[in-house]
């Protein structure tokens, strides 16, 4: 079996991680595993496993010739039986398979904000799906979107999973105190719902018993992350409150934080919720996607209404008043996650949808 695994970047987001995860982990199970980033890449570039065979398309425009044709090459030299298009790189996978029609596409939707999206708004998709083989998705919701829109019948759910593969940077040291640091791992930008933490951990005053806020992923320069550091300033929370930007020693910092958030209004299958259970974190989590099945609330974790400040406090105040309870919980979700989600686990069931 030849695959190749195709995304936008390698920036640090979730189907990017994923691109790169189940890139690296086909290279130990199949004859050939490829991964081609088409636009830009980024700080996950270096995670890349050595088996894996790599090609940067450097796509300047949405139809760009010579990175259709660049890929075409590759495919043919390389004898690629499947392109695995990630997200939005679906486009480009059909433009090749137009010339190639020997080709199968499998796309595979990360994006958890499609439901609430109608089949008007993703009709270039929608007629594309013409063209796909199977259509993989990140949780049930998704899964019922493409079973009602596309015009691919063969949907199957593929759960995100953790990797075995460690990550040895030792490069960002959280600032405050040890066994009190929260963390929130997400790029800063909508749906991620930062503001509703950060009011959370204002109004419960927990700057004064010590504990702090560590808000690890992009920031776009944007007004999103404007609002962020103007509470952050009006509030005088900078002693407390810290951000860091994207960073790529995540497990390294996840492993000095006591407690991981997910706000999100919107959710697939986050894979930050994945990386806090690798480290044993106690979680507090937004309902929403497939968040509520991968926790089970007040046994592997703790859940909330994003929408409610009220709910996400008194969760967060759970978890901040009871170190039995965050050890628990901690120790559940890292059991649970290795059982459910295993790399092992996954890749043999991703294998049995590409042989479909």
């Amino acid at each position: 079996m030849r695959v190749v695994q195709i995304i936008d970047s390698l920036n640090a987001g979730g189907a990017e991680r994923m691109a790169v995860n189940y890139a690296n982990a086909l290279s130990k199970k199949i004859e050939f595993s490829g991964l081609i980033a088409t636009r830009a890449e980024g700080s996950l570039k270096k995670q890349i496993n050595a088996a894996v065979s790599y090609l940067f398309l450097e796509k300047k425009k949405r139809v760009d010739f010579q990175s259709i044709f660049r890929l075409r090459k590759y495919i043919i030299q390389n004898k690629i039986e499947i392109i695995h298009a990630h997200s939005s790189s679906f486009f480009i996978a059909v433009l090749v398979k137009l010339t190639l029609p020997g080709i199968r596409i499998i796309w595979h939707d990360h994006y958890g904000s499609r439901v609430k999206e109608t089949k008007k708004e993703n009709r270039v998709l929608v007629f594309l799906s013409l063209f796909f083989s199977s259509i993989f998705v990140v949780n049930r919701q998704l899964e019922d979107w493409s079973k009602k829109n596309m015009k691919c019948p063969n949907v199957i759910f593929i759960p995100n999973f953790t990797t075995s593969q460690t990550n040895d940077e030792k490069i960002t040291s959280l600032k405050g105190k040890i066994g009190k640091r929260i963390v929130f791992l997400a790029n800063l930008k909508n749906p991620k719902n930062h503001i509703l933490v950060l009011k959370a951990f204002q109004e419960l005053k927990l700057n004064e018993s010590d504990w702090s806020l560590h808000l690890i992923g992009k920031d776009y320069l944007d007004s999103y992350s404007a609002v962020l550091k103007e509470f952050v300033k009006l509030h005088s929370l900078q002693n407390s409150v810290h951000l860091y930007g994207e960073k790529s020693d995540i497990r390294y910092i996840l492993a000095q934080a006591s407690i991981g958030v997910l706000a999100s209004t919107d959710e697939g299958f986050p894979v930050t919720l994945i990386e806090y259970a690798l480290e044993n974190l106690a979680v507090i989590s937004t309902n929403v996607g497939y968040c509520s099945v991968i926790i089970q609330d007040n046994n592997n974790g703790l859940l909330f209404d994003p929408s409610s400040i009220s709910q996400v406090k008194k969760q967060l105040l759970k978890l901040i008043e009871d170190e039995s309870l965050r050890k628990k919980i901690g120790d559940n979700f890292n059991q649970s996650v290795l059982e459910n989600y295993s790399e092992e686990i996954v890749i043999e069931k991703l294998i049995s949808a590409y042989k479909k």
